[in-house]
């Protein structure tokens, strides 16, 4: 029985008989709900990106085309979708994606990881157009997926603690607020700890000259180039990121709001728009899951069919931003390394934990999923391959291993009682 309202329940549409569009529509709760999503999407992943880029060498032009290609990408395609379901379809940049190049981007030749970003679009684009999404992730464990996402992000989680020793003034005052605001604020946990890590920076005198930035806001085309180590390290890594860190959980937002729309639409049309945008520098856009259920929940609007406004709100402030993406790399630039590094930390702090969680929650897959957790989180290379492949290849392995093992025999079951 269903557990949705009258009002709920007629979110559950299908593409012919959804709601005509109409701009009486629009409510102040929709555009303020899209403006909350876009600061949370923005104050956290956006310096993920911008602490990749420095951690390979990006010139401050390619950062800024790399901001211009997954926001343009994510506001047109959101509206596009969102017009065409008429349902608050929310989408982001690859937030686990740019999390993997922290580790993954450094030392590749920036052509060649180009050619990857475009590979693991090819790919996601093949997997949505074939219709296979629903039966790859029967295939490939998600409890999987979410250790070896837990095993890249450990390391630049843990990294907070660093650059506390060496910025403890900073750093910890940032920490204390960012826990606070979690149980006191949580929506704006993390925009509280950086406007503080802002002030003390300004205060101690931390930012950098304004001379050092010579960027643009528009895009930059690179010519792709194959390289099977990239593809192996990046390509493969990205796009099975994407459809099981991003796409799967989007797709559980819509539904749990009642918004029931074919997974192969939009990893189609996310997919196309990653292919278009990888040579500017683009490492893939998707659906957005956390900032997603901040449109589609009744804080957008009580009725349901009202809320694909705040989809459409969601897309154009990705465009306005977009545009803008050069001159806020810019700005970015010229904050201190330990602020930076500390606000990516916390930003993925509840990515973290909630990818041990889901890594760690299915009994049948645990042992495995902690070996791979703990091969992606070694950062080990083998061969010119990186630690993911290799904690994909040690945990799946595994988990063939174990589901094939007999089962225990029924005299072993008074054992197991006794111990609870």
């Amino acid at each position: 029985m269903s557990t949705l309202s009258p009002r709920e329940s007629a979110a559950s549409q299908t593409h012919a008989d959804r709601v005509p569009f109409s701009w009486s529509h629009f409510s102040p709760s929709a555009g303020l709900a899209a403006v909350l999503a876009l600061l949370v999407g923005y104050s956290g992943p956006f310096l993920i990106i911008v602490h990749a880029a420095q951690s390979a060498g990006l010139s401050a032009a390619q950062l800024g085309s790399w901001v211009w290609a997954v926001s343009i990408a994510s506001g047109v395609a959101g509206i596009w979708l969102t017009l065409r379901w008429r349902v608050p379809v929310i989408t982001a940049w690859s937030t686990p994606g740019a999390a993997l190049l922290l580790a993954a981007l450094p030392g590749v030749p920036y052509g060649e990881a180009v050619g990857a970003f475009l590979a693991a679009a090819v790919i996601v684009t093949l997997v949505g157009v074939s219709g296979a999404f629903d039966k790859l992730m029967k295939i490939f464990p998600a409890s999987l997926a979410a250790a070896m996402l837990g095993g890249i992000l450990f390391h630049f989680v843990a990294d907070v603690a660093g650059a506390a020793s060496q910025q403890a003034l900073l750093v910890v005052p940032m920490t204390v607020l960012f826990f606070v605001g979690r149980k006191l604020f949580p929506r704006f946990a993390l925009l509280a700890a950086i406007g503080l890590g802002l002030a003390i920076a300004s205060w101690q005198g931390m930012y950098g000259t304004a001379g050092s930035w010579q960027g643009s806001s528009g895009p930059l085309f690179t010519m792709p180039q194959w390289s099977w180590t990239a593809f192996i390290n990046l390509a493969l890594p990205l796009a099975l990121l994407a459809l099981t860190s991003q796409f799967l959980p989007g797709m559980a937002v819509l539904s749990a709001s009642g918004y029931h729309i074919p997974a192969r639409s939009p990893v189609t049309v996310l997919g196309l728009a990653s292919v278009i945008t990888a040579p500017l520098g683009g490492h893939g856009v998707t659906l957005a899951a956390i900032i997603a259920a901040i449109c589609t929940g009744p804080e957008a609007h009580p009725d349901p069919q009202r809320r694909y406004m705040a989809g459409l709100v969601c897309g154009a402030l990705y465009i306005v931003l977009g545009i803008a993406g050069g001159a806020l790399a810019g700005l970015v630039l010229l904050l201190p390394k330990a602020l930076v590094v500390t606000a990516a930390g916390l930003a993925l702090f509840g990515t973290l934990a909630s990818s041990l969680t889901a890594a760690l929650m299915d009994e049948g897959h645990r042992e495995a999923a902690l070996l791979t957790f703990v091969v992606a989180a070694s950062g080990v290379t083998i061969a010119g391959l990186g630690s993911p492949l290799w904690a994909v290849l040690a945990g799946g392995s595994v988990s063939w291993l174990l589901k094939a093992r007999p089962k225990s025999t029924p005299a072993s079951k008074p054992v197991m009682q006794g111990k609870n």
